[in-house]
């Protein structure tokens, strides 16, 4: 019964990290498809004025933090392990 369980909360949590991972992606495609069509209107509509830089600073960023909460953390050192050893760190110093 147990490892029932266990199979299915493993189950569900990687289902939702595909979800996470697949919504980073599309993230990513929509951002692909999008800084072309800034990029067209400013040099359009406004071309004395590069104001198409300033989104794309804004969505690069939004691009790396979306980044970091479905990668990054784990790959600089800051996931679930590192939770985990940090609590154990500090209910050991209460002793």
């Amino acid at each position: 019964m147990k490892d029932r369980r266990t199979e299915e909360y493993r189950f569900i949590k990687a289902k939702e990290k595909v979800k996470k991972i697949k919504g980073f992606y599309v993230h990513l495609a929509v951002t692909i498809f999008i800084i072309p069509v800034i990029i067209f209107i400013n040099l359009k509509f406004v071309p004395e004025f590069h104001w198409f830089w300033f989104a794309i600073g804004g969505i690069s960023f939004s691009i790396v933090m979306h980044w970091l909460t479905v990668f990054g953390f784990d790959k600089l050192g800051f996931g679930k392990d590192w939770e985990e050893q940090k609590i154990k760190e500090f209910m050991n110093e209460k002793r």
